[in-house]
C-alpha cells in the first residue's frame, strides 16, 4: 500500500480548500471524489444545453476566499469573475408587497421605512449595529476557532468581549429576539430566514443568528459562468498545486491501523495509504457505518431528529412574466410558524411555504436578461425523512400546484418548458448525500447549545480528520472552507508534534 501525505474524501469545499492549504505547504495530497466533478453540494445540472446552479446560489464572505488564494501564492480574481449585486433580494408577501434589500445600508434603512414605517427603519438600523458587533466578536473567537466549546469561548473573548454576545441574547430563539428590533410580523419573517441558511427553523435557532445580516451588508456576489466555477477554480488551484484529484473514485472504507487512520480502501478494492485522511461529508456517513465499523465511533452519533432541513426544489428552463425578478426572490407564505411545524412536528411538505427563486439570468441591474426563456432554481423547505419516505407524484404535483399558484398570486406566471425541468426531493439528495436524509446543511442549529455540537475537525481517532457544511462552524460557502482551513491546520500541527 503506497502512502501519501494526505487523503482528501470528497472534493467539496471544505475538501479543496483542506488540500489546497496543504499542498501549499509542501504536503503530498490526494482527493478521492465519487462524482465527476468537484463541488459536493456545490452542484449544478444539465437540462438540454443550459446549466443551472442547483446546489448554493449566494456568494458572501469574498475575503474568505480571496485570503485562500493568497495564501497559495494566487490570486482569485484570476480564477473568477464576481459581480456585486446591488439588491441583495427582493422579498414579497403579495401584489402590493414588495420589499427590497440593499447591499448599501441606508438604502435598506431607507426601504425599510417606506416599507413599515420610520420606527421599523431605526429598528433596522439597531438591528445591522448589533449583529456587527456580534460578528466581530465571533468571527476569531468562535467561526475561526478550532473546537468549539462555551468556556473556550468565554475565555477568548473576555469579559468586555462578552457584551455583543450577551446583548444578542443567545438563550433566546432568533424570532423572539427579532420581535424586540421589528413589531411588523414581516420583518420578522424576512429576518428570521436567516435561521434556514444553517437549515433551521428561526423559531428554535438562536438570535446569535443575527450575525448573517451583517454577512450579506458586507456584500453578496454572483459568479460569472454560475456557482460551479467556485468549484471549478478551488480543483483547479488545488491542482497547480499539485494534488492529484481523482474523479469517480468512490471510498468505502477509512483504514485504521494501531489505532489510527493510515489510509482508504475504494470501492474497487485498491488501497492507498496516507499519513492523514480527512473526510469531506456529512457527519452521519461516517457515524452510520457508511465508512468502517473502525471509524463509525469517531465522533458522537449524528440522530436523524437532530438534522436540518431538507428542500424540495425545481430546475427549470421557463417563460415567466407579471413580475420584475432579481436575481435572489424571496416569496413568503402567511402563517411562517405553521410552515415549520408542517415540516418539523409534521413530517410532511408545508401546506403553505416559503418560496425562494433564483433568476440565474438576471444580473446586477436585471439588463443581462432582454427576455424569452430563462434560468430558475425554485426552492421550498422539506423535512429530511428522504431515507425513510419515498416521494412521489401524489405528494409533489399538490405541492407543485400551491408553489405555483402562490407566486401567481404575488404576479409571477411561470410556464415552464416541459423537456427542461428537474425536480429533485429529499429523497433524492439521500442519494446524493448518503445517510442524510436529504439534509442539507448537517445538524439543526436549535437551542443555544447546538452550535457547540457540531463536529469539530479532530475526530476521537488520530489521523481522521472532518470538513465540509456538517462540521464547525457551520453551512455555507464560507463556513465550509474555514472547515477546511481549520482540519488542515489540525494536520500541519499534529504531523509537527509526531
Amino acid at each position: 500500500m503506497t502512502e501519501t501525505g494526505a487523503i482528501v474524501v470528497g472534493a467539496g469545499v471544505g475538501g479543496l480548500t483542506a488540500a489546497i492549504q496543504l499542498a501549499a505547504r509542501g504536503l503530498a495530497v490526494q482527493i478521492c471524489e465519487r462524482a465527476p466533478t468537484p463541488g459536493g453540494k456545490l452542484r449544478e445540472v444539465a437540462l438540454g444545453s443550459s446549466r443551472i446552479d442547483a446546489g448554493p446560489t449566494v456568494m458572501t464572505m469574498r475575503w474568505i476566499f480571496e485570503e485562500l488564494f493568497a495564501e497559495a501564492g494566487a490570486r482569485l480574481s484570476d480564477y473568477l469573475v464576481l459581480e456585486p449585486l446591488p439588491i441583495i433580494a427582493r422579498h414579497v408577501w403579495g401584489p402590493e408587497e414588495r420589499l427590497d434589500l440593499y447591499a448599501d445600508r441606508e438604502h435598506s434603512i431607507e426601504a425599510i421605512g417606506d416599507f413599515a414605517g420610520l420606527a421599523a427603519a431605526r429598528g433596522y438600523r439597531a438591528f445591522c449595529d448589533q449583529a456587527q458587533a456580534l460578528y466581530q466578536t465571533l468571527e476569531r473567537t468562535f467561526i475561526r476557532a478550532q473546537r468549539p466549546s462555551v468556556w473556550g469561548l468565554v475565555g477568548r473573548c473576555g469579559l468586555r468581549g462578552l457584551a455583543p454576545l450577551s446583548s444578542a441574547r443567545p438563550f433566546a430563539s432568533l424570532w423572539s429576539v427579532l420581535g424586540i428590533h421589528f413589531k411588523d410580523e414581516r420583518l420578522r419573517q424576512l429576518f428570521g430566514r436567516y435561521a434556514t441558511y444553517c437549515g433551521s427553523s428561526p423559531f428554535l435557532a438562536p438570535g446569535t443568528l443575527m450575525l448573517i445580516a451583517h454577512v450579506e451588508q458586507e456584500g453578496v456576489w454572483s459568479v460569472q459562468g454560475g456557482m460551479h466555477q467556485i468549484a471549478q477554480a478551488l480543483a483547479q488551484l488545488a491542482e497547480r498545486l499539485g494534488v492529484v484529484i481523482r474523479y469517480g473514485c468512490e471510498v468505502n472504507e477509512i483504514l485504521v491501523q494501531g489505532g489510527r487512520a493510515r489510509g482508504v480502501q475504494l470501492a474497487d478494492g485498491e488501497q492507498l495509504g496516507a499519513q492523514a485522511v480527512i473526510l469531506n461529508a456529512d457527519p452521519a456517513a461516517l457515524t452510520s457505518g457508511r465508512f468502517g465499523a473502525a471509524v463509525q465511533g469517531a465522533i458522537p452519533a449524528q440522530r436523524p431528529e437532530q438534522r436540518s432541513l431538507s428542500a424540495l426544489t425545481w430546475c427549470l428552463v421557463a417563460e415567466t412574466q407579471g413580475f420584475p425578478l432579481e436575481r435572489h426572490n424571496v416569496f413568503f407564505c402567511r402563517d411562517y410558524a405553521k410552515e415549520f411545524t408542517d415540516i418539523l412536528d409534521q413530517g410532511q411538505l408545508p401546506q403553505e411555504g416559503t418560496i425562494y427563486v433564483c433568476a440565474q439570468d438576471r444580473g446586477p441591474d436585471g439588463s443581462s436578461w432582454s427576455g424569452g426563456p430563462e434560468r430558475l432554481l425554485m426552492l421550498v423547505n422539506a423535512p429530511a425523512c428522504g431515507d425513510r419516505h419515498a416521494y412521489d407524484k401524489a405528494e409533489i404535483e399538490p405541492c407543485a400546484q400551491r408553489v405555483f399558484s402562490h407566486l401567481e398570486s404575488c404576479g409571477l406566471k411561470i410556464q415552464p418548458h416541459s423537456d427542461q425541468s428537474l425536480v429533485t426531493t429529499p429523497t433524492d439528495f439521500d442519494r446524493l448525500f448518503p445517510a442524510t436524509g436529504g439534509a442539507l446543511y448537517g445538524q439543526a442549529i436549535h437551542g443555544w447549545q447546538a452550535s457547540f455540537r457540531r463536529p469539530a475537525a479532530r475526530t476521537r481517532i488520530p489521523g481522521l480528520y472532518l470538513a465540509g457544511g456538517g462540521t464547525h462552524p457551520g453551512a455555507g460557502l464560507p463556513m465550509a472552507a474555514t472547515s477546511g482551513r481549520l482540519a488542515a491546520q489540525a494536520i500541519l500541527q499534529d504531523l509537527h508534534s509526531i
